[in-house]
């Protein structure tokens, strides 16, 4: 079309948000990071920044989660988790938060908090519902997972907390790898299991969930009580491919090749010009 002599430079993209981190007390799973990816052309010469989203922070001593936070690059915007549901101790009732994946919901009398958000249509999924535990008795009292970019996070249910909902796999790097999975539910004697893709379990009585892997956007643990902390969600990522050569790039991407490709995978926000 005459813009650009040498023609655009196409690359694919995968661009992941940070995942939410887990609730505090009986509580759910954050939901993951949303996830973006496909085919783009770039113009020659012209920086293209990059944002690498961190993960939301885990709830603790009945404090409230936060959403991860976006990842951006190309004018593309991939959503952060949304955080899991909360303490059930009044007036900290936090229910879940929306987001590129929602998070899971919590035990609570109420059928507003018990119920897990939603997600961001075409980034990730809904979280699931708590148990509802209408006799109250606490070895019932189990969380709903968090919303995974590849399915919706599990409810609670009598026995255990919800799962968190699975990731969405991606070859990219030239290696097939999941990203963007939710996080698992507390449960009282038994946790939701991190859905693949990062996501954290959940915690039970007196155990503190286990922690979302970095740069997977997978979604935090939900913690059984307030004492417990909830993990934090993992921080996003930024992946190119492409057969060109970047001319210039900051904030330190790893470079790698898979046959006559070039990735470019960025753990912290930065440049690329081609």
């Amino acid at each position: 079309d005459g813009l650009w002599p040498s023609g655009p430079i196409i690359v694919d993209y995968l661009v992941v948000a940070g995942g939410g981190g887990g609730g505090s007390s009986v509580a759910g799973g954050g939901g993951a990071g949303g996830v973006l990816a496909g085919t783009i052309g770039l113009t020659p010469s012209l920086a293209y920044n990059v944002t690498v989203g961190a993960g939301g922070l885990g709830a603790a001593d009945q404090g409230q989660s936060t959403n991860g936070e976006d990842s951006t690059a190309f004018g593309l915007t991939a959503i952060g988790g949304g955080y899991g549901a909360g303490d059930n101790a009044s007036p900290n009732d936090y229910s879940a938060n929306t987001g590129g994946s929602g998070g899971g919901g919590s035990y609570y009398s109420d059928s507003s908090h018990r119920l897990g958000a939603d997600g961001t249509s075409g980034q990730g999924n809904a979280g699931g519902d708590a148990y509802n535990n209408t006799a109250g008795t606490t070895s019932q009292a189990n969380g709903g997972g968090g919303g995974g970019a590849g399915g919706a996070g599990q409810d609670g249910s009598i026995s255990s907390g919800g799962d968190g909902g699975i990731g969405i796999q991606s070859s990219i790097t030239g290696t097939a790898t999941y990203y963007a999975g939710g996080g698992g539910a507390a449960g009282f004697s038994t946790g939701g299991i991190g859905g693949l893709g990062g996501g954290a379990n959940g915690g039970t009585q007196g155990n503190n969930p286990s922690n979302a892997t970095a740069n997977t956007g997978g979604g935090g643990g939900g913690a059984w009580q307030y004492v417990d902390d909830a993990s934090n969600g993992g921080s996003g990522v930024v992946i190119i491919r492409t057969l060109s050569t970047a001319s210039a790039t900051t904030g330190s991407p790893t470079v790698t090749t898979d046959g006559s490709y070039n990735i470019y995978k960025f753990t912290q926000s930065g440049s690329i010009t081609f």
